[in-house]
């Protein structure tokens, strides 16, 4: 138990800089911008107050460490996915990572921004009620599906420092 927990934690690390590196490519290179974590932060800095759902987190009051708040909730739900992806797959993975579940855990992250996070910040069921729905989709399929990426390089580098 104690090697899933520290092999999740460094996974999940490892591939959400690598989804954040890619976010930063897409600004400096296209102009893209990502999802403003302090956004996450003023979201979950609601909770203590009993709320768990804005209008429009965009127009939401700051909450005091939102940004601080926002960043160690995107790595720690880093950390979490590269723990269910080591529960289904075993710890036998990282002795061989394989790209394809890693592909297949990234890609049904997904899930998390269209039907919890997207709704509660107003932005509808898989941003429904943003101007672009479309793009706001793929954005997000794309940043998780680079996760997914992540984690198996992640993983090849567990998997070398292990084994030397």
């Amino acid at each position: 138990m104690n090697n899933l927990l520290i092999y999740a934690i460094f996974i999940g690390i490892g591939a959400t800089i690598v989804m954040d590196l890619f976010a930063l490519l897409l600004l400096k290179i296209f102009g893209i911008p990502s999802l403003n974590y302090a956004l996450v932060g003023r979201w979950i800095g609601g909770f203590s107050q009993g709320k768990f759902t804005c209008p429009n987190i965009i127009q939401a009051h700051s909450v005091r460490g939102e940004h601080a708040i926002g960043w160690a909730a995107h790595y720690s739900i880093g950390i979490a996915f590269a723990l269910v992806l080591l529960l289904i797959e075993g710890l036998q993975w990282v002795d061989q990572p394989t790209l394809l579940p890693a592909l297949i855990v990234g890609v049904l992250t997904t899930v998390a921004p269209f039907f919890i996070m997207q709704p509660a910040f107003g932005f509808g069921f898989a941003a429904s009620k943003t101007p672009k729905p479309t793009i706001a989709r793929l954005r997000s399929l794309q940043a998780h599906t680079v996760y997914g990426v992540g984690l198996y390089l992640a993983g090849l580098l567990l998997s070398m420092l292990i084994k030397y």
